[in-house]
């Protein structure tokens, strides 16, 4: 079978869903892999990279029209599709699903992420762990002043004070990596079972008596009352903070609001908020503007950053690429897809179409 992998042509986007890395790691597993002609230039993978391991390249159109299987980042250009192909990517299933009516659509946004065997597949994870880390390094980029203390013969000057808001794979990681510049850092999350995991990482836990467990790992929506009680909660406690962080999403879902504008303006001029969910449907942070920076009246810069993997496109387009790895490997037997509508994780990666569901 052969593997095809597009360039990805949004304007932002750097990664690529195959690796050279990846290249090896399929064809020992019986597979032939075709690159489009600088597809893994972005991510700072050359073509010679790809040809040196035993891929293809070749133009766009060859890639669309040879490829039993199609691995990208994005939902693909459906127009260059053809009838019986697998596509393997984020695919945005509830978008117009029959846009891709005729190919078998694995969308990576329906992985039963709490199957402990789908951990190795699951792009969600793997993305949003490399968004914490960037979050965490552009917030100190960002910031005015120090993260670590320093002494200095000038005086000693204190740590910055750092508030991540999520205790997911990004606020974790964004947590430990501030924690790594030397920042004192705080966690919040409204799921108590993520209050151990934010203690795991050596910050401190916000407690401000909202709890909201969720189905799948997610929180549940609050209640308007409970959001009014989060909402004067995290106003008080956000003023004492040089940095926040949010990072709480729901796949396919607006964002909750957990920054609003009075606990923007109860900050101090040259305060940083970065918000990792802030896209389309909007964000974390009231006024927040996706890939864009805004200055508050009271001089507090809000960094819309909802798609920061795509900012490190070396490390997440390998993390990528070993998830998409895991996925075919799971899927293959004796040279060919099987996919068994009975599997927990071939069932929840299936993007029904008029045609699956008749």
């Amino acid at each position: 079978m052969l593997v095809g992998c597009p360039a990805e042509t949004a304007w932002h986007e750097n990664r690529v869903a195959v690796t050279p890395e990846v290249v090896a790691r399929l064809r020992k597993a019986g597979l032939d892999v075709i690159v489009e002609t600088g597809a893994g230039r972005g991510a700072c993978f050359p073509d010679e990279a790809y040809v040196a391991v035993g891929a293809r390249i070749a133009d766009r159109s060859e890639v669309y029209a040879g490829a039993d299987i199609l691995a990208v980042i994005h939902r693909p250009d459906a127009g260059r599709l053809r009838a019986g192909q697998i596509v393997i990517g984020l695919l945005r299933p509830d978008d117009d699903p029959e846009e891709l009516s005729g190919v078998t659509a694995l969308s990576f946004e329906g992985l039963p992420r709490t199957l402990s065997r789908a951990q190795s597949m699951d792009v969600l994870t793997s993305q949003a762990n490399v968004a914490g880390y960037k979050a965490a390094v552009l917030a100190a980029d960002t910031f005015g002043g120090f993260f670590p203390m320093m002494m200095t013969a000038a005086g000693t000057v204190r740590p910055a004070k750092v508030l991540v808001l999520g205790g997911g794979v990004a606020g974790l990681q964004a947590m430990g990596t501030a924690r790594r510049l030397g920042a004192l850092v705080t966690g919040y999350d409204v799921r108590a079972a993520a209050r151990a995991d934010i203690a795991s990482t050596g910050a401190a836990v916000l407690d401000l008596g909202v709890t909201a467990e969720g189905d799948g790992g997610y929180a549940r929506t609050l209640t308007a009352e409970e959001q009014a009680a989060q909402h004067r909660a995290l106003a008080a406690a956000i003023r004492e903070f040089d940095v926040v962080i949010t990072t709480a999403q729901v796949p396919g879902h607006r964002p909750p609001e957990l920054v609003p504008a009075a606990a923007l303006a109860a900050m101090a001029p040259g305060s940083v908020v970065v918000d990792l969910a802030a896209g389309p449907l909007g964000g974390n942070v009231a006024g927040s503007v996706p890939d864009g920076r805004i200055e508050t009246g009271n001089g507090v810069v809000v960094v819309g950053a909802g798609d920061l993997a795509a900012q490190l496109p070396r490390a997440a387009s390998s993390a990528w690429a070993r998830n998409v790895a895991a996925l075919l490997e799971y899927l293959i037997h004796d040279g060919r897809v099987v996919l068994d509508p009975e599997d927990e994780i071939t069932a929840g990666l299936l993007v029904p179409t008029k045609e699956t569901v008749s």
